[in-house]
């Protein structure tokens, strides 16, 4: 298991991440059937140490990528644009408070910035032009996550999304859905402006990465993802055995490590 810390530069709010091996809490680990989740949520879960996966049967499917296709976007002008300070403060207030003005003016100026991280990453459900109406899957967003965190764990992305706003540009909270999750340290939400509610959540923790997109509102996608994941392990009755003591973090770690186990990978 891992902690994250933010090594912030002075005078900014970016940070690097570093992936340190001490005691954290366990990831959540996945119902043993995601089978139960509604048809309007697609869920995608990766354990980053194993690399096992598990989703939901739709994980794939491409939906509305609403404002996680900001994370693509920023990823792009970050790694691939002219390194300006401007291209830095609009990747900052896209992906902290989902400002779509700032996400526009990134997008004129990079149009190709979806499809090339599409291509880059393999996202094979992501693209559709104009950011506003492209598209994405859970399992696209997690593999671009897990990707970031073994190739670029010192991208500013993931301090931007450890430090968003609890209100977005528009005066959405951002509060919902994956980031309800134990162990989350970031996360992007994404939600449609117009027609029907269509909202989506993406988050990373020290040692694992999760996404969930839903036809529905923002409390109908905290209630599926809740619904996904077991409850934190319960410490055992202790032994009147001289056993050595067994630490809540320690048993979440073996619960978990226990789970994926049993779980025969996902092809990636």
């Amino acid at each position: 298991m891992g902690r994250i810390r933010l090594l912030c530069v002075a005078g900014g709010i970016a940070c690097a991440i570093a992936f340190a091996p001490v005691n954290a809490h366990a990831a959540p680990a996945p119902l043993n059937n995601l089978d139960d989740v509604p048809g309007r949520t697609s869920i995608t879960f990766q354990h980053s140490p194993s690399g096992t996966r598990v989703g939901t049967a739709n994980e794939g499917e491409a939906r509305p990528a609403l404002s996680i296709s900001k994370l693509y976007i920023v990823d792009h002008a970050l790694r691939h644009g002219d390194g300006s300070e401007r291209d830095r403060m609009l990747a900052e207030r896209a992906i902290r408070f989902s400002d779509d003005g700032a996400a526009e003016e990134l997008f004129g100026k990079y149009p190709n910035s979806i499809s090339a991280t599409a291509a880059e990453y393999g996202l094979t459900a992501t693209g559709g032009g104009y950011w506003g109406s492209s598209t994405t899957s859970t399992a696209d967003t997690v593999t671009f996550l897990e990707a970031k965190k073994r190739t670029d764990p010192g991208s500013p992305l993931f301090g931007w999304m450890a430090a968003a706003g609890p209100v977005a540009a528009d005066g959405t909270n951002q509060n919902w859905g994956t980031s309800t999750l134990p162990g989350v340290i970031g996360s992007k939400w994404g939600w449609s402006d117009f027609g029907p509610s269509s909202v989506a959540s993406a988050s990373f923790g020290s040692d694992f990465s999760v996404a969930a997109q839903t036809h529905g509102t923002a409390a109908d996608q905290t209630a599926d993802v809740q619904g996904a994941f077991g409850p934190e392990p319960t410490p055992p009755t202790p032994s009147p055995l001289a056993l050595p003591q067994i630490t809540p973090d320690e048993q979440g770690l073996r619960a978990l490590i226990d789970y994926f186990g049993q779980v025969v990978p996902l092809p990636r």
